[in-house]
C-alpha cells in the first residue's frame, strides 16, 4: 500500500518506526519487565502448541501441511486486545503510554472533543510496504448527524423538549464545523469515510489528528496541530515493544462522559470486540455520578472481564487510609449499581510509571513525591528509585493481572480450538497409516479408492450447513421475541408508573423513570439465548462429527470404536456492551421540565411519554438484534467451515497415502513398524490433550 502525502506533511521526514517479525527482547534487568511473568507463560503456551502442530505438519501431505502452517501462523499472531474505558481525566492516555513503555507518545491533555479511540498495535509482525500509522475520518453520515443535531445528547435534548441545552449544543457544533471547513477547505468533503497511512510516525503527527487542545489558536495552526483532529474517528499505530514477550493490541478509548456522546458507540464497539476491559478511575472521583454510564457499560460484560485500576493516587492526601476506603466504596457501588462483584482493583500512578520510564522521578511535584515515599515504603527492599517507583505506580500488578484475565478469558477458548483441529489431524492421520498399512496388498501395488465415495462428503457439508442455518434462525427469532417481549413489557410499567405518580402527586411534580429495568430484561434475554444457543448449535456440531465418522467408516472399513472426531465448540456469544448506550431516561431530571410542562391531563402525559420512550428505545432493541444476528451468524458458519474443510483436507490425504505403496509409505513417515507409528501418534494424542478435552466436554 502507498503512504498517503498530506500536502502539509512530508512523511518521508518523518521518523520510520523499524518493522519486525518478532518481539525485541529488553534488556535483562530492565525494570520494565517486572510483572510481566503472565505474559511469558502466554507466550509459551502458544509456542508448545505451535512445536507441537510442527510435528503434525512434519507427517502431513502438502494440503496438511498447509492447513497446519495456517494454524501456526494464526497461533502466532495472537494479540488480545484490552480496551482501556473510564472518564476524561482519568489518566487513561498516560497509563496506556507507560504500559506501551512509550511516555508522551498519546497526547494525555486533550479536548474532549476531539478524543478517539487510538489502538497501539504492540509487536505486530508486518510486511515490508505496511504503514505503521494509520488515521480514520468520520463518514458524511456520521458527520451530518453531529452537525444537524448536535450528536446524541442533542437528539435527547430534542426529545425531552430541552430547548436551551439543544441550542447551546447547536451553536457550539456549528462553530467547530466552520472551524473544520476553514482549515481543510475544500479538501473537507474528500475526507469524509477516508483515511491517511504513513511508513513512520512521532508525537507531531499524531497530535495532527487526535490533539486539538482547548482552542485552535493561530499558533497552533502554523504546526499544523490539530488538523484533522475534528473528524478523526481512530487511530492505529504499530510500534515495537521490547518488554513484552508477544504481541498484544492497547486501545484507548474516550471517555465515558464524552461531552456530545459522538463517540459513543465506537467505545462500545470497542468494549465488545475485546477480550479484556481494564476500567480506569480517578482516585479523588472515583465512580461519581458522571460514571452512570461506566457502570452499565461494564454491568454487561463477565465478571472476568473486567479489571478495575484507581489511577492517579499520586493525589492523594493520605493513601494508608484513603485507599481502604476508595476499595471499600467502588466494591460496594458495584454490587448496588449492577450486581457486579469485580475480583480484581488495583491503585496506581500513571504518572509515577511515566516518570519512571523517563527519569524523571526528582522532578515530580513535591506533594506526588510524598505520596510516592508512603507507597514505595512497602518495596523499600529495592534499592533502585526508577524500579520502585515503577512497582510503586502498580504497572507490574496491572500487567500481571491483564495477563492472568486474558489467560483465562481468550487463550482459555482461543487455544483449545486449535487444540481440537490439531487433534483431529492427528487422528485422521494415524487412521491413515493403519487403514493403509492393513489394507496394502501382499504384491505391494497400491490399494485404489473411488473418488466418487470421498465425495460424499459434500451431502454431510450441505446437512450441516442447512441445519445449523436453521438452528441459528430458531434461535435468533427467540431473542427477537423475548426481546421484543420485554421492550413492551417495560414500555407498559413505565406509562403505568407515570400515571400513578399523576394520581398520587399531581401534575406539576416533574417525574422520570430508570430505563434499568428494560437493560435487565433484555440482558436476561440474551444469557438465554447465549445458553441455548451454546446446547443446539453443539447438537450440530456433533452431528456433523458423527456423520464424518461414519463416513471414514463406510471409506476405509474401520469401525467407529477405532477412529474419532471432535467436534468444534460453540464460539463466544459477544456480550450485549450496546445496552450501555445512553437512552433518553438516563438524562436529568432538571431537563424533563419543559417536556413537562407543555402537557396536560393524564392521557397526555400517558401518550407522549409512551410515543417518547418507545422512539428512543427500539433503536437500541433492533440495533441489538441485528448485531447479534449478524456476529452470531458470522462466528458459527466460520467454525463450520473450518471444521469441514480440515476434514475435507483429510479424506484428500488419506486418498492419497492409499495410493502409495508401503515402501514408499515408510519414506513417508521415516518409520518401519506399527509400534513405532502407534508410539508417535499416541505422544502427539497426549500433546494435544485428545483424552482430557473429551472427559472435559463430557463434563460440561
Amino acid at each position: 500500500m502507498n503512504d498517503h502525502h498530506d500536502p502539509m506533511f512530508d512523511p518521508a521526514t518523518t521518523p520510520i518506526i523499524p518493522r519486525q517479525t518478532a518481539p525485541l527482547t529488553a534488556p535483562t534487568g530492565d525494570f520494565r519487565t517486572h510483572g510481566t511473568e503472565g505474559w511469558h507463560r502466554l507466550r509459551e503456551s502458544c509456542q508448545e502448541l505451535c512445536d507441537t502442530l510442527q510435528d503434525v505438519y512434519e507427517l502431513g501431505t502438502d494440503d496438511v501441511g498447509r492447513k497446519v502452517r495456517a494454524m501456526q501462523t494464526e497461533i502466532q499472531a495472537l494479540s488480545p486486545a484490552i480496551t482501556f474505558i473510564g472518564q476524561i481525566k482519568s489518566g487513561k492516555t498516560t497509563l496506556v503510554n507507560a504500559l506501551a513503555g512509550q511516555p508522551g507518545l498519546l497526547p494525555a491533555d486533550v479536548n474532549p472533543w476531539t478524543s478517539v479511540v487510538t489502538s497501539l498495535f504492540l509487536n505486530q509482525p508486518l510486511r515490508e510496504d505496511s504503514p505503521t500509522a494509520r488515521f480514520r475520518f468520520f463518514d458524511s453520515t456520521e458527520w451530518a448527524m453531529l452537525v444537524r443535531s448536535g450528536g446524541r445528547i442533542g437528539e435527547l435534548s430534542e426529545r425531552t423538549g430541552a430547548d436551551r441545552e439543544r441550542e447551546r449544543l447547536q451553536l457550539q457544533v456549528q462553530e467547530m464545523y466552520e472551524k473544520t471547513k476553514a482549515r481543510l477547505g475544500r479538501s473537507f468533503e474528500l475526507l469524509m469515510g477516508q483515511e491517511h497511512a504513513y511508513a513512520g510516525f512521532d508525537e507531531d503527527l499524531i497530535e495532527r489528528y487526535v490533539c486539538l487542545g482547548d482552542a485552535f489558536d493561530d499558533k497552533a495552526a502554523a504546526n499544523g496541530q490539530g488538523q484533522y483532529a475534528d473528524i478523526t474517528k481512530a487511530a492505529d499505530l504499530y510500534l515495537n515493544a521490547p518488554h513484552l514477550p508477544m504481541g498484544a493490541v492497547l486501545r484507548d478509548t474516550p471517555g465515558t462522559n464524552d461531552t456530545f456522546l459522538m463517540r459513543e458507540q465506537i467505545t462500545i464497539r470497542a468494549v465488545r470486540d475485546a477480550r479484556l476491559s481494564v476500567v480506569v478511575l480517578s482516585a479523588h472521583q472515583a465512580l461519581n455520578s458522571m460514571d452512570m454510564a461506566l457502570i452499565r457499560m461494564i454491568a454487561n460484560l463477565k465478571q472476568r472481564q473486567i479489571v478495575l485500576f484507581v489511577n492517579r493516587i499520586d493525589e492523594l492526601a493520605n493513601p494508608e487510609t484513603e485507599i481502604p476506603e476508595i476499595r471499600a466504596s467502588l466494591s460496594r457501588t458495584l454490587s448496588q449499581q449492577a450486581g457486579l462483584n469485580v475480583p480484581t482493583i488495583l491503585f496506581g500512578s500513571g504518572l509515577w510509571a511515566n516518570a519512571a520510564l523517563e527519569d524523571t522521578i526528582d522532578d515530580l511535584p513535591e506533594d506526588s513525591l510524598a505520596v510516592l515515599d508512603q507507597i514505595s515504603a512497602e518495596h523499600a527492599h529495592i534499592s533502585d528509585l526508577r524500579t520502585r517507583t515503577w512497582h510503586a505506580s502498580g504497572l507490574p500488578q496491572l500487567h500481571a493481572a491483564m495477563a492472568e484475565r486474558v489467560e483465562e478469558t481468550a487463550h482459555s477458548r482461543t487455544l483449545p480450538v486449535f487444540r481440537k483441529r490439531a487433534a483431529n489431524i492427528v487422528l485422521a492421520l494415524r487412521a491413515a497409516i493403519g487403514i493403509v498399512g492393513d489394507r496394502i496388498m501382499p504384491s505391494g501395488e497400491p490399494v485404489k479408492l473411488d473418488p466418487a465415495a470421498i465425495c460424499l462428503i459434500d451431502k454431510i457439508e450441505n446437512a450441516a450447513r442447512q441445519k445449523m442455518e436453521e438452528t441459528l434462525a430458531e434461535g435468533l427469532a427467540q431473542f427477537n421475541a423475548r426481546t421484543n417481549q420485554a421492550h413492551a413489557m417495560f414500555l407498559n410499567r413505565a406509562v403505568s408508573a407515570l400515571q400513578d405518580h399523576i394520581e398520587a402527586n399531581g401534575e406539576d411534580s416533574v417525574w422520570n423513570y430508570s430505563p434499568d429495568g428494560l437493560r435487565m430484561l433484555v440482558r436476561t434475554a440474551h444469557q438465554v439465548m447465549r445458553r441455548n444457543m451454546k446446547t443446539e448449535t453443539q447438537k450440530v456440531f456433533k452431528m456433523t462429527a458423527d456423520g464424518l465418522i461414519n463416513q471414514y467408516a463406510s471409506i476405509f472399513g474401520i469401525a467407529r470404536d477405532n477412529f474419532a472426531i471432535q467436534p468444534p465448540d460453540m464460539p463466544d456469544v459477544p456480550p450485549p456492551v450496546g445496552l450501555a448506550q445512553t437512552i433518553v431516561l438516563d438524562v436529568k431530571k432538571t431537563w424533563w421540565k419543559s417536556w413537562w410542562t407543555q402537557r396536560k391531563g393524564v392521557a397526555a402525559y400517558a401518550e407522549t411519554y409512551r410515543t417518547l420512550i418507545e422512539s428512543e428505545t427500539q433503536p437500541l432493541i433492533t440495533t441489538l438484534q441485528n448485531e447479534m444476528a449478524t456476529e452470531i451468524h458470522r462466528l458459527v458458519m466460520e467454525t463450520l467451515e473450518h471444521f469441514i474443510s480440515d476434514q475435507r483436507v483429510m479424506l484428500d490425504d488419506l486418498r492419497a497415502k492409499s495410493e502409495i505403496s508401503l515402501d514408499e509409505l515408510h519414506d513417508l513417515f521415516g518409520v518401519t513398524t506399527q509400534q513405532e507409528r502407534e508410539d508417535m501418534f499416541n505422544l502427539l494424542c497426549e500433546e494435544l490433550d485428545v483424552i482430557e478435552a473429551a472427559v472435559d466436554e463430557d463434563a460440561a
